[in-house]
């Protein structure tokens, strides 16, 4: 595994913890279409937040969140929609929130943002 594959796979881990602290529950990790991949799908009480984690263990090149740009913000909404269709079971409210992780050189947490609803 490469080295931005396993700081994306710590990252999404510490973000699916998080979610699960605040009440969320998990309903799909690494969810892959045409358009692209969502990290996490999860229930927020009754609304489905598609979750992009971005993870970054300095800032040289800028905040983990500077990087989500309109382009992946359509893709994102896009295979949000197809995780939909694939789950007509799932509540009609939906929201694509981002969570910025930076970390410090040995893996661990050091900054945790949560946008909630970015489109």
């Amino acid at each position: 595994m490469t080295y931005q594959k396993r700081i994306g796979k710590i990252g999404e881990a510490i973000a699916a913890k998080h979610l699960a602290s605040k009440g969320y529950q998990i309903l799909d990790q690494n969810f892959t279409s045409r358009f692209g991949e969502i990290d996490l799908v999860a229930l927020d009480k009754d609304c489905v937040a598609f979750v992009e984690v971005k993870t970054r263990t300095s800032v040289g090149f800028g905040h983990p969140e500077e990087s989500i740009t309109e382009s992946k913000l359509e893709k994102l909404e896009n295979t949000a929609l197809l995780w939909l269709e694939a789950h007509p079971e799932a509540p009609d409210d939906w929201r694509i929130d981002v969570i910025a992780i930076l970390l410090d050189h040995q893996d661990n947490l050091r900054e945790l943002k949560h946008f909630v609803n970015t489109i």
